[in-house]
C-alpha cells in the first residue's frame, strides 16, 4: 500500500529548510560572536544584531561557544544560523521570562543551534517562543528545559521542524498545567519531519492546537521517559497525517492509556481528514501493559492503516 503523501511532506520540509541561507559560513573570519552576514558587521550582543536588522530581512551567523544571551525579535525576517551546527549553544538565559529567542516579527529561521537549561518561574521556559510569523527550525537541539518550542495563537502562521532533537523536556510541576517538548497554540499548520523526541520529563512530547498537522518520519522514544503522557496530543482535533513514525512507550508514565490522542479537550477542528498510516509502535523491553495506539474523542478518525503495532496495543478506540 502506498503511504499517503509522506514523500510530499518530507519534500516540502526540505524545501523550507533549504531556503535557510548558507552565507553564514562566510562570516567565520569575524571574531564577533554574532555577525549580520549581509553587512559583515559583528556584534557582541545577539539583541544588538537583531536590532540592526530591524524591520528588514537578514541573517545572523552565530559563532561556536556557550552563549548566555537571549533576544526578542519585534519585526522583520531573520535567520539565526550556527556557523558550526551543534556548537553554538544558548544556555539558561531567557528574555521576558519566556525563551532564548522570543519571536514576533514577520518570520524566522533557526538552524544548527542548541538550546539548553531554559527554566523560568512559571514553568514555561523554552528554547524558542513563537508569538507571530512563520518559523522554520532545522538541525537544532533542545534539551534539559521546561519546553523546547512554545507558541502563541497565530492562525495564519506555519511552524516547520525538521531534523531536530528534543531531549529531557516537559514538566507538570507548575500550577498552570504541563509543559511539553513542542506545544503550539492555534497555528495554521504544524509540520514535523525527521526529528527525534526522547526521555521526556513530564507532559506530552508533542501537543498541537493547530487545525492541520503533518508529522512524518520521526521517532518518539519514551523508554527513558519519566512521568510522561501522550506522545502526540491533538487536544482540539486536527486533519492531516501522522505517518511513518516510530513510537516506543516506556515504563514510567503518568498516563499510559494512549500513544496518540485526538480531541480529548474539544472538537474545535474536524478530525475526519486525519490519516494515521505506516507507523511502528511498541512498548519498551520489560513493559507489560495494554494501551491504545489512537484514542479518539471526536469519533471522526477513520483512516488508521498499514501500522505495525505491538500485540497488547489496540489499534483504535472511541472515547
Amino acid at each position: 500500500m502506498t503511504r499517503p503523501a509522506t514523500r510530499s511532506i518530507i519534500a516540502l520540509a526540505l524545501v523550507a529548510t533549504a531556503a535557510i541561507p548558507l552565507t553564514a559560513l562566510l562570516a567565520q573570519g569575524n571574531s564577533a560572536p554574532f555577525t549580520v552576514t549581509e553587512t559583515g558587521r559583528g556584534f557582541g550582543s545577539l539583541q544588538a544584531a537583531v536590532d540592526a536588522i530591524g524591520d528588514g530581512r537578514g541573517t545572523i551567523a552565530i559563532a561556536p561557544g556557550n552563549h548566555r544571551q537571549c533576544a526578542v525579535q519585534e519585526a522583520g525576517e531573520i535567520a539565526y544560523l550556527a556557523q558550526v551546527p551543534g556548537q553554538a549553544v544558548f544556555d539558561a538565559v531567557t528574555c521576558e521570562g519566556k525563551a532564548a529567542l522570543v519571536l514576533r516579527g514577520r518570520g524566522a529561521q533557526v538552524s544548527g543551534l542548541v538550546f539548553q537549561s531554559m527554566n523560568v518561574r512559571d514553568y514555561n521556559g523554552a528554547g524558542i517562543r513563537l508569538e507571530a510569523g512563520n518559523l522554520t527550525v532545522a538541525q537544532s537541539w533542545f534539551r534539559d528545559s521546561q519546553q523546547g518550542i512554545l507558541t502563541a495563537n497565530a492562525e495564519t502562521a506555519t511552524l516547520v521542524v525538521d531534523r531536530s532533537t528534543f531531549t529531557r523536556l516537559g514538566t507538570c510541576e507548575g500550577s498552570g498545567g504541563c509543559a511539553h517538548s513542542i506545544y503550539t497554540g492555534a497555528l495554521g499548520l504544524v509540520r514535523i519531519t525527521n526529528s527525534r523526541f526522547e526521555e521526556g520529563r513530564g507532559g506530552h512530547y508533542v501537543k498541537l492546537r493547530a487545525p492541520r498537522v503533518e508529522i512524518a518520519s520521526s521517532s518518539f522514544d519514551d523508554a527513558g521517559g519519566r512521568g510522561t503522557n501522550y506522545m502526540i496530543d491533538l487536544p482540539a482535533g486536527a486533519s492531516g497525517q501522522i505517518s511513518n513514525n516510530w513510537f516506543v512507550q516506556g515504563r514510567d508514565k503518568e498516563n499510559y492509556s494512549a500513544f496518540i490522542a485526538v480531541a480529548p479537550e474539544s472538537r474545535d477542528y474536524s478530525s475526519a481528514g486525519l490519516v494515521v498510516a505506516g507507523n511502528h509502535a511498541r512498548f519498551a523491553p520489560g513493559v507489560d501493559r495494554r494501551s491504545t495506539f489512537v484514542a479518539d474523542w471526536s469519533g471522526e478518525v477513520s483512516r488508521i492503516e498499514d501500522n505495525r503495532l505491538a500485540a497488547n496495543l489496540a489499534r483504535y478506540e472511541i472515547r
